[in-house]
């Protein structure tokens, strides 16, 4: 899987947990539990995008260097 394959793959699942978040809370019934999980889970795919893509800005810049 090529890096910007998975970076797109991990901004979906962000996307499926914001959305799931936002229906979550909506609900009267919201566990609030299990919201904080899924926004610990979001920030993590959150700062693993980042990571990512600081790291392939990184590679761009050494690249234009050469």
């Amino acid at each position: 899987m090529s890096i910007e394959a998975r970076v797109r793959e991990l901004d979906h699942r962000h996307q499926v947990l914001k959305d799931t978040i936002a229906r979550e809370s909506r609900s009267p019934s919201a566990d609030s539990l299990y919201l904080k999980e899924l926004k610990r889970k979001k920030l993590k795919l959150k700062d693993e995008i980042d990571g990512i893509k600081s790291m392939m800005r990184q590679e761009r810049t050494l690249e234009t260097l050469q």
